[in-house]
C-alpha cells in the first residue's frame, strides 16, 4: 500500500470500526468524515439524534453501508452510555470516535458574550464539549492502540471572530479538553485531536449571524483563495485515524487553506 496511491485508499482504514457522531445530513462535515472513513475501508458505527432526524441520517447510514445505526442525544440519560453498550455487544472494540456536534441557545449565541444567560452556557458546554468527555471515557476500554479520537472546533476558539460569540470561549474550552485528554491517553497508544475547518455551508453555521460575510472574508484573506469543503475535512481525518498518523496527538489540526496563518 503506498500512502498516496489513490487505488490503496481502499486499504487506508481497512477493518476499522469507527463511530460517527453528529451527522445531520449530506452537507454535514461528520458526513464527508464518515464517507472518507468508509471508502478508505473502515466500518462505521452512525448516530442520529431523534425520531424527526432520523429520516435524513438514515439513508446516509444506508449509502455508507453503516453496521451500527442507533439514535444518541447526549441530553437524554443513559443514551451515551446505551451506544456503547450496543458497540461492545456489535464489535466488542473501537477503533475511532469522531464527535462533531454542537449546540447553543439562539439567543446566547446571537447575543454578547457577557450578557449569555448561565443556562444557556451551561447547556452550551454541555453538549458541545462535555459530551465528548463522556464519550472518550465509553471509548477509552474499547480502544487498542493506535486508537484514536477526534472533535470538530473552529478558529474563534484561538481568535476572536465577530457574530462567533459565545461558541468561541466554548470551542477553546473543547480545544482544551482534546489535549489533556491526549496526554491522559497517550500512554494507551491512544490519540486525540481537534480538527478546525474554515467555514462551511453546514446547517449548524446557518445559526451564526453573517456567516456569508465570513466567508467571504475568508475566501480574500486566505493563501489559496478557496473554502474548504466536507470531503477535504473528511480526506484529512481518514488520513489521521490511520496508523501513518499514529504520532500526532494533541493538536488542532487547521484545514481552512492557510487563513489561520495570516495576520
Amino acid at each position: 500500500m503506498t500512502i498516496n496511491g489513490l487505488a490503496d485508499r481502499s486499504q487506508l482504514l481497512k477493518g476499522k470500526k469507527i463511530l460517527v457522531v453528529g451527522i445531520a445530513n449530506d452537507q454535514s462535515i461528520a458526513y464527508g468524515c464518515a464517507k472518507a472513513f468508509r471508502e478508505a475501508g473502515a466500518d462505521l458505527a452512525i448516530t442520529y439524534l431523534n425520531e424527526k432526524s432520523k429520516k435524513y441520517v438514515e439513508p446516509i447510514a444506508e449509502e455508507l453501508e453503516a453496521d451500527i445505526f442507533t439514535e444518541m442525544n447526549v441530553l437524554e440519560e443513559g443514551q451515551i452510555q446505551r451506544v456503547f453498550d450496543e458497540i461492545t455487544e456489535k464489535w466488542g472494540s473501537l477503533d475511532t470516535l469522531l464527535h462533531s456536534i454542537a449546540f447553543c441557545n439562539k439567543d446566547d449565541l446571537w447575543g454578547r458574550v457577557i450578557d449569555c444567560s448561565k443556562d444557556g452556557f451551561m447547556a452550551a458546554m454541555d453538549v458541545s464539549c462535555h459530551s465528548f468527555i463522556r464519550m472518550a471515557r465509553r471509548a477509552e476500554p474499547l480502544m487498542a492502540k493506535n486508537g484514536t479520537m477526534f472533535t470538530m472546533t473552529y478558529y474563534g476558539a484561538e481568535k476572536v471572530v465577530e457574530n462567533y460569540n459565545v461558541m468561541g470561549p466554548i470551542k477553546a474550552a473543547l480545544e482544551s479538553v482534546s489535549r489533556y485528554l491526549a496526554y491522559e491517553l497517550g500512554p494507551e497508544g491512544i490519540s486525540v485531536n481537534a480538527i478546525s475547518p474554515g467555514p462551511l455551508k453546514t446547517r449548524a453555521a446557518s445559526g451564526i449571524h453573517g456567516f456569508d460575510e465570513l466567508m467571504q472574508k475568508v475566501v480574500d484573506r486566505a493563501p489559496e483563495h478557496s473554502l474548504v469543503d466536507i470531503h477535504d475535512v473528511g480526506a484529512t481525518t481518514a488520513f489521521l485515524a490511520s496508523d501513518y498518523a499514529k504520532l500526532i496527538t494533541g493538536q488542532t489540526i487547521y484545514i481552512d487553506g492557510g487563513y489561520s496563518i495570516m495576520g
